[in-house]
């Protein structure tokens, strides 16, 4: 059995409804998520860098 082409797009765009695949859409509250996640991420990453001088 053979697969078609996958053609997903990293950010939803607005204005092409017919694309179906996607990972983020174009919105606040994605934004805002994502922002929250990359802040918690880097404060482990000094979380762990601080433990390894102490």
């Amino acid at each position: 059995m053979k697969q078609g082409n996958e053609n997903f797009e990293f950010v939803k765009d607005p204005n092409d409804e017919t694309q179906r695949n996607y990972i983020f859409q174009d919105n606040d509250k994605t934004k805002i998520a994502f922002y929250i996640v990359a802040s918690v991420l880097v404060v482990l990453i000094i979380a762990v860098a601080a433990t390894a001088f102490f």
